[in-house]
Formats: structure tokens, sequence, C-alpha cells
């Protein structure tokens, strides 16, 4: 299974939301797209989609940009997952429509394992969570002072 560059895009620039969009200020789509290495064109359209599963909010004008429409602390890793991707999907025979053999195969269970975890995993990971664990955080928190 590897995750799209539109999923790993998606995660970047939601993350640089979290980290930049400072007293709920919007952050221009230049910005996040500069400190990530995104082009901003592909950067624009996934921040649409992003806003259309009201997981950003922007604001035009000069002043305008995204911010996240709710606290890092309440954001899942899920729900950034399945608004750009859709639904995790290790294997055609986890879908009991797909595969006679579904309830037989007893590599089924290892997929369906796998499956679970990622979803427990993307289900309590906030924003907030890998914005507190992002590498070098103190050294920048040092730099702002």
């Amino acid at each position: 299974m590897k995750l799209s560059t539109r999923t790993r895009y998606g995660m970047r620039a939601m993350l640089d939301l979290a980290l930049h969009s400072n007293e709920g200020n919007p952050v221009p789509t230049r910005e996040i797209a500069e400190r990530n290495g995104i082009p901003e064109s592909f950067l624009e359209q996934l921040l649409r989609i992003l806003r259309q599963e009201d997981l950003v909010s922007s604001t035009r004008g000069s002043q305008g940009g995204y911010v996240l429409s709710r606290a890092p602390s309440e954001i899942k890793v899920a729900e950034v997952i399945n608004a750009l991707e859709g639904p995790i999907s290790l294997a055609d025979c986890l879908d009991e429509t797909v595969c006679d053999e579904a309830w037989s195969c007893p590599s089924r269970i290892l997929w369906s394992r796998i499956r679970k975890s990622i979803e427990k995993v993307t289900q309590t990971t906030t924003l907030e969570d890998l914005v507190l664990q992002e590498p070098g955080r103190d050294r920048l928190k040092e730099e702002e002072k």
C-alpha cells in the first residue's frame, strides 16, 4: 500500500496550517507551497477538497489564505486521508462482495488485521499529536524568541 502524492502533500499542508495559522490568521497558499515544496496549483486543488470536507476554511483578498476549520487537536489524521484518498483498502478481498472465498481465506485475516491497525492509528492521531512530535520543534521555538 502506498499513499498517493495527493494525500502526502495534503497532510503536509494541514500540518503547515497547524503550525503557522497563529491566532486564526489565514496562511497564503503561496507560503504553504514554498515551505513544503508543493506546486501551488496542485496545492490549491488539495485545499479546495479539504475545504469541501470542512477541514479548512478560506478567506479571500490580500490578507487571505487558509486556516484549519477546527483546532489541530480535533482533526484526526483519518479525516485528512479519507478526504483525499478515500477509505484505506489493502485488498479487494476485504470486501465480501468481491471474493467468494473471503470467509475461508487465511490471508484475509492478515489483511484485516493490518487494516484495523492502520485505522486505529489514524483514528487516534491528531494533527496536534504530529505537530508536538515534529523533529526540530524545540529548535524552532528557540529561533522564534
